[in-house]
């Protein structure tokens, strides 16, 4: 029996695992195989394949059983994912409903999920910005949260690492508040965005309107096309997964790109449950699941442990994994686990009309926009709330179709519309401020359907991010007013914290073991063999899309990780 158990344990055993294999956990697992490290790619959700698990991608309008819509079963059943931008019928197979994992709103709170192979990576928006030294000496700067033990230039040469193979589309804009990068040819601008870029231009030396930065493949480089990816077909449906690998997915990526190695076994269907620690040995030795299919809990054992579930799942794992040198959580010395949670507000938003450009309109669609990047308190404090916010730009033509006729009549409206003016809007990206009172806990009473604790989720915006909204509808209002934009409406929609999609903290970064939870490497201090690059890492949010850094950092830590396990130091 000893050994049929010394066998077992030997069958269940890789150099790493990957806990995650969404954006960050599909670059962790890429860099590790492409070390030579046997990885074990843990999964919680369903298998995804490229092309052949996108039900939807290539189905019409009227081949849906509801024409897209959501059907009001699906709504009522459904109250939190409903909310998200992304999810319809053509969509909604990876999104997780809100049954399937609950978890309690302390205060509330929309958790937006997509748990199978691939993750969010499958859904996500695609912005791509590099971080400046602007946003990570913030904290030290302006007193919140803990010094970043990492500056822009530890991520510089692994931005450009991660840039060049996931295929980034961009201008080189030279500015300081956003660094440059390995660019693809951008996205077009149409005329009305240009006008605005003009007069934002002649108007404010500090602001800027640039061509967003995307994760879009606009002329493929060779490094793409070893990965069997072709140009992205502007079809602006890329939620339904792409079947031309035009847009950077893990699935379409750098999953498939660790399984050429040989190296990688991906198992999906398996919640991990906890990661397992050794007292005698000082290290974490494996990690325990719950096989979805057949609800057993099994055991699997590596080197290396790579968190990578997405920031508040890596934090539950972490509170879960518990031991009598551990009783409050993995790493947890510092009693920071869970506890400054932040993320981004995007509740504000502002449109308008332009009755000039006339003659021109636009023709096919774009999977990108411009942006303006943060202007507000970045070379001295100058408002009264603390950092800044970004903003999304875009124009198009109102189109006065009829489209209350059948038939011939029907497709000749389309096709030949009445347009009248233009619309104009933005959207708000602000930084929220990392606090010891938003925080996720594990509840002490309610399990998942896998027997796990729940997580209870405290989270809420501040005064900070009240005194932010009123700045970003009064200084757009400002641009748009000079840009000869009419009819001119803010809004608030109130939205709770969580439809960002962009929540990060708990297990922070940070130079001191007494207030953070990893050092500069996305290490643990405690636990020096098991890193986190996920959401979960951050120390604060800039105003930046995150996953881009996510890409930088998963890749830094991988490198430094192999080095020291061949040195003997983790």
């Amino acid at each position: 029996m000893a050994n049929f158990n010394i066998d077992a344990q030997a069958a269940n055993t890789y150099d790493a695992i990957v806990i995650g294999s969404g954006i960050s956990g599909g670059w962790a697992a890429k860099e590790l195989t492409g070390k030579g490290l046997r990885t074990l790619v843990l999964e919680r959700g369903r298998d995804v394949r490229h092309v052949t698990d996108y039900p939807t991608t290539n189905m019409n309008p009227w081949e849906f059983e509801h024409r897209g819509q959501l059907t009001r079963e699906v709504r009522e059943a459904n109250p939190i994912i409903s909310k998200c931008y992304a999810f319809y019928e053509g969509s909604q197979q990876f999104f997780v409903k809100d049954a399937e994992h609950p978890y309690v709103q302390e205060k509330p709170f929309d958790w937006i999920r997509g748990y199978q192979v691939g993750g969010k990576s499958l859904m996500w928006a695609r912005q791509t910005q590099r971080w400046s030294d602007f946003d990570f000496e913030g904290p030290a700067r302006d007193g919140f949260a803990v010094d970043w033990p990492i500056r822009y230039a530890d991520l510089a040469p692994w931005y450009s690492h991660v840039e060049k193979f996931a295929g980034i589309t961009g201008n080189k804009d030279g500015l300081a508040t956003l660094p440059d990068g390995e660019f693809l040819p951008p996205h077009e601008w149409n005329c009305v965005e240009k006008h605005f870029q003009k007069e934002v231009a002649s108007r404010y030396k500090d602001r800027h309107v640039i061509m967003g930065r995307a994760a879009h493949i606009t002329k493929p480089q060779p490094i793409h096309t070893a990965q069997g990816r072709a140009q992205c077909q502007h079809r602006t449906i890329c939620e339904r997964g792409c079947p031309f690998g035009g847009y950077f997915s893990s699935n379409a990526s750098t999953l498939p790109w660790a399984a050429k190695t040989g190296k990688m076994t991906l198992r999906p269907n398996s919640v991990v449950h906890s990661i397992i620690y050794d007292e005698t040995k000082g290290r974490a030795t494996g990690v325990r699941i719950v096989d979805t299919e057949t609800k057993q809990m099994k055991e699997y054992y590596a080197r290396i442990i790579f968190l990578n579930a997405a920031a508040l799942n890596s934090n539950l794992v972490l509170l879960n994994s518990t031991s009598n040198r551990f009783p409050n959580g993995l790493g947890n010395d510092s009693g920071v686990l869970g506890k400054y949670v932040a993320f981004h507000n995007y509740r504000a938003g502002i449109s308008a009309q332009y009755d000039g450009n006339l003659d021109s309109t636009t023709d096919g669609r774009r999977p990108n926009s411009p942006y303006i990047p943060r202007f507000r308190n970045v070379y001295k404090q100058e408002t009264d709330f603390l950092r800044g916010y970004a903003a999304g730009f875009s124009a198009g033509r109102i189109s006065r179709s009829n489209q209350d006729a059948i038939g011939a009549d029907l497709k000749n409206n389309l096709l030949n519309p009445e347009l009248g003016g233009w619309y104009v809007g933005s959207h708000m990206m602000g930084e929220t401020i990392p606090k010891e009172t938003n925080y996720v806990a594990l509840d002490k009473s309610q399990k998942d359907p896998f027997g796990i604790p729940q997580l209870k989720i405290s989270i809420a915006y501040d005064d900070n991010d009240e005194k932010m909204i009123k700045d970003y509808q009064e200084q757009m209002t400002e641009m748009f007013t000079a840009a000869g934009f009419k009819n001119i409406r803010v809004r608030d929609d109130k939205r709770n914290p969580g439809l960002d999609i962009h929540e990060m903290g708990g297990a922070r970064m940070g130079k001191d073991p007494k207030t953070s939870i990893l050092n500069k490497w996305n290490q643990m201090h405690a636990v020096k063999n098991v890193f986190v690059t996920d959401g979960a890492c951050m120390t604060s949010t800039s105003t930046q899309n995150p996953s881009l850094t996510y890409m930088a950092m998963s890749a830094r830590s991988v490198d430094y990780a192999v080095k020291a396990m061949k040195k003997g130091l983790v």
